[in-house]
């Protein structure tokens, strides 16, 4: 692992620094195409290069961020190991767009993009599965826990324009790709293996992490990964204990590649975690929460040898996520069912048991007509949703219902270049059914997408710069939680929740314009410059959200009698309207590099009556700088980051902040390296306003210094 980064520099907007590369030669077209197939010591870069250059893994048509006309990010494993990342929402700092909530239980994140969040708004893949675990609850509802050590870079897609990777994902998609055997294993090398070791000081938190490595033969090779963590809780920055917030977690990753002809490969993976944590009542405990996770993933293309017609995709996978939630302490409840008083004993159980079944097949055909290239991609995908919960009745898995659901789609997309103009043209079907014991539902949806940019210049210096403006629909099913919960509110004060098997699905409607930049030479011959932006406005038709009716309403639906104070029921609003900027920049020389990225979000929602509200999963508007330096040789690099918070209209708790970081980084040998980084350098007080309501505030780390040092072996 070590070997992965002696001699890099990165920020989280930064790849491999171009200026300090020792006489490079363009990459074959394969490397640029795969930039994966080879390991990095290995892989010659352009002069340059920059992360905004690096291939998109989530990319259907193999392009570059800088080269998307959409708000496109990515984020590779040298800025993962430089962030020292403990869970997903330190992996994505300094994304533009991207919020991560994870409340106290930091295993359970929920990513926020653009102002959405949960129910398959946002869709996460991991090696092409979807992560679809759901326990609908007061904090987030679908969310996932991968392990930073086990993931090779990340992707970010923005916006409904992300619609062939799969149904659902009106606010984008966030890809995590985990480590090959050919990112780990030097070119002369049959075998190779590392340990690294980590200390955190907020929390007493240890990281232990080993990798393997073994190359079979030149067309078969293997890698795997374990990594344990055990932290404490941790203090915030008024020196508080936040109670709740410590974990123990043993993930593992075991994947092998095959190539059984010159062109074509195939994948097969696993991804396992075991995860324990304690839930808290205030400073009381509550719940032990013990989930255990198993992806299986395997993925297989063939690309024609002249890459005309050829280039075709097969994922499928399979996830299945259980939560067992035991009870620490009595409970007093109610029935679910009778909505009378009951008693939980300590040792009561619920259970989570989810399971989500994929498969997506895609290919993309290259051909010309009348001097015009296309890149025409077609394909179709299912995913399938089987949710089991049960317990000890008035148990929390009462609020995330049994059943199952199905969703599939179709779609085709060309991408049309000629000359200094690039459109792209797509329509994509979606259907869906949901069914449990409390009723059935379905329907299904057309959603197009029209894009054009335009490079207008030809002059050296602007050349680079492109232009474009893209209209594109998404389509959101309900949940099974959403349309089909129905029962007693177990806990607090009970009222009966009513299902809405009448819900309509969510239609994200998106206009989009953007500007990227790329040029080298600015100020030196061996600098490079990179920039995207984009202004969006985002209207989501018929958008989901929780209400509650007075049972004195004789139209709202809640039945009245003893013993009801409200309803709560899902319901469409007639849109949820979202506007925003969005960029992100990079300049790399020589000496050093500096980044900056900023997103700002504003958003409400409207009844059907025209009645208007905040958008409370609105995140922060933030600006982050980065800027490093490079010594002895690339050997050493420090820098530091900075980040201002700006607290979202309408949020009465939360507060703006300005975190500082530090981090360095030292390859003492070509198998031995340090890093240290120093999170919330001043040890500032805060909370994500994702955590900030009038009834709670879950404050996040105080200062925190992170030591690690990693040896690896090879021969």
């Amino acid at each position: 692992m070590a070997a992965l980064l002696a001699g890099a520099a990165a920020i989280p907007l930064l790849a491999t620094p171009a200026g300090a590369q020792q006489a490079a030669q363009p990459a074959t077209d394969q490397q640029q195409a795969d930039p994966a197939q080879q390991p990095e010591q290995a892989k010659p870069a352009p002069a340059g290069t920059t992360l905004l250059d690096k291939i998109l893994i989530l990319s259907r048509i193999g392009e570059t961020a800088i080269e998307s006309l959409a708000s496109a990010s990515h984020v590779d494993q040298e800025q993962l190991e430089r962030r020292m990342a403990t869970t997903p929402n330190e992996m994505l700092f300094g994304v533009p767009g991207v919020a991560v909530q994870a409340d106290a239980r930091r295993v359970s994140s929920s990513i926020n993009i653009r102002g959405l969040q949960d129910f398959g708004r946002v869709s996460v893949i991991v090696d092409g599965a979807r992560q679809n675990f759901q326990r609908s609850d007061h904090g987030t509802q679908s969310t996932f826990y991968i392990d930073p050590e086990l993931i090779k870079s990340v992707d970010v897609i923005r916006g409904p324009v992300a619609n062939t990777y799969g149904s659902g994902a009106i606010g984008g998609v966030v890809f995590f790709d985990t480590k090959d055997a050919q990112d780990f294993l030097r070119p002369d090398e049959t075998w190779a293996a590392s340990a690294t070791g980590r200390y955190e000081s907020n929390g007493e938190g240890w990281t232990t992490s080993a990798t393997g490595a073994y190359r079979i033969n030149e067309n078969w090779d293997v890698l795997g990964n374990i990594v344990y963590r055990d932290y404490d809780d941790y203090k915030d920055g008024g020196g508080d204990t936040v109670a709740g917030t410590g974990f123990d977690v043993l993930s593992g990753l075991l994947k092998t590649t095959i190539r059984p002809s010159e062109n074509s490969e195939l994948k097969l993976g696993w991804i396992g975690s075991s995860d324990g944590w304690t839930e808290t009542s205030g400073s009381a405990p509550v719940n032990d929460a013990d989930l255990k996770a198993n992806t299986f993933t395997a993925r297989y293309n063939i690309t024609d040898e002249d890459k005309s017609w050829l280039d075709l995709h097969i994922n499928a996978s399979y996830n299945k996520t259980k939560l067992d939630l035991t009870t620490l302490v009595p409970q007093n409840r109610f029935d679910p069912v009778t909505g009378l008083p009951v008693l939980l004993p300590a040792g009561s159980k619920s259970t989570f048991d989810i399971g989500t079944s994929g498969i997506d097949i895609w290919n993309t055909s290259r051909f010309e007509t009348v001097g015009i290239a296309h890149e025409l991609t077609y394909g179709g995908d299912w995913v399938g949703d089987d949710v089991e919960t049960g317990g000890t009745a008035g148990g929390d898995s009462f609020y995330t219902p049994s059943g199952d659901r199905n969703v599939s789609g179709a779609y085709v997309q060309d991408k049309l270049t000629w000359d200094w103009l690039e459109v792209i043209a797509g329509l994509r079907y979606d259907s869906y059914k949901l069914d449990s014991d409390v009723g059935e539902t379905s329907g299904d949806r057309l959603s197009p997408r029209i894009t054009v940019g335009i490079s207008p210049f030809e002059t050296a210096s602007l050349s680079g710069l492109q232009f474009y403006g893209t209209y594109a629909e998404g389509y959101r099913s309900p949940s099974l939680s959403e349309t089909l919960i129905s029962g007693n509110h177990p806990s607090g004060v009970s009222f009966p929740f009513l299902p809405n098997p009448n819900l309509k699905p969510e239609t994200g409607k998106t206009v989009e314009f953007g500007v990227n930049y790329s040029t080298n030479g600015v100020i030196q011959a061996d600098d490079a410059l990179r920039l995207k932006a984009a202004y969006f406005n985002n209207n989501v038709d018929d958008y989901i959200d929780g209400v509650t009716l007075s049972p004195f309403d004789p139209t709202s639906g809640c039945p009245f009698g003893p013993g009801i104070p409200i309803c709560f029921q899902y319901q469409n609003f007639a849109k949820a309207k979202i506007h925003g900027f969005e960029m992100e920049g990079v300049y790399d020389a020589a000496w050093g590099f500096a980044g900056l990225s900023a997103s700002f979000t504003d958003g409400h929602t409207i009844s059907y009556e025209g009645e208007r509200a905040d958008l409370v999963t609105v995140p922060s508007s933030q600006i982050t700088g980065q800027l490093g330096f490079r010594f002895l040789e690339d050997r050493l690099t420090v820098g530091g980051e900075v980040q201002y918070n700006g607290k979202p209209q309408g949020n009465p708790v939360a507060k703006d902040y300005t975190l500082v970081n530090a981090f360095a980084s030292y390859q003492a040998t070509d198998n031995f390296k340090v890093d240290f980084r120093a999170d919330n350098l001043f040890d500032v007080k805060y909370a994500n306003p994702l955590n900030a309501s009038t009834t709670s505030v879950v404050y996040e780390p105080g200062v925190t210094l992170k030591l690690a040092a990693t040896m690896r072996f090879g021969g």
